[in-house]
């Protein structure tokens, strides 16, 4: 990958202080969207390690997966599927299948959908999501491909923020790991 966009990713990057009574700082990554270069580069270069694998589709969760789904999805020439979480107000019609994630790194459990119909059992799917710190809803994504019958090659990332056994063991590639990303 670039180290061009690396820098790029960083450079847009800030920590937000939320106020009294948080205890933590909260990611804010509304630089990336911003910036027409890093908009252009995004795509291609979280495709680029699955590009020989073959892909032929690219799924994504809700939010920002809705946004980065189709930039990969558009990198690799083919079509993109949407998860849903019931709390997002978008929930489609029809037949879906779910999965529960295991807890994330706030303790949540994530419950996600996706349309029968738009994954099946020849289906080749490069899963992309912003940020990966516990794998929680990779892995519940992953579970609705095993469900429908999908192969999954493995989870595009741009930023890594889990132990280096939760990327192995889920198949991530990053474009920068969290550490990179400074208060």
């Amino acid at each position: 990958m670039p180290a061009e966009l690396t820098d790029r990713l960083a450079a847009l990057f800030r920590w937000i202080d939320p106020g009294p009574g948080t205890s933590h700082l909260v990611s804010d990554i509304s630089g990336w969207w911003r910036d027409p270069a890093v908009l252009a580069e995004l795509g291609p270069a979280l495709v680029r390690p699955y590009r020989a694998a073959r892909p032929t589709v690219v799924l994504a969760p809700a939010v920002t997966g809705l946004l980065l789904g189709p930039l990969a999805a558009t990198a690799l020439g083919v079509g993109f599927v949407a998860a849903h979480k019931p709390g997002d107000g978008r929930l489609p019609a029809g037949p879906l299948t779910w999965a529960q994630s295991p807890p994330d790194y706030r303790g949540r459990q994530v419950d996600l959908a996706v349309r029968d119909r738009h994954l099946g059992s020849g289906d080749r799917v490069l899963v992309v999501d912003d940020w990966v710190r516990t794998g929680a809803q990779i892995h519940a994504l992953y579970d609705i491909c095993a469900a429908r019958g999908a192969k999954v090659l493995g989870a595009a990332v741009v930023a890594v923020d889990c132990p280096p056994e939760v990327a192995a063991d889920l198949r991530i590639t990053g474009l920068i790991n969290a550490a990179e990303l400074t208060a």
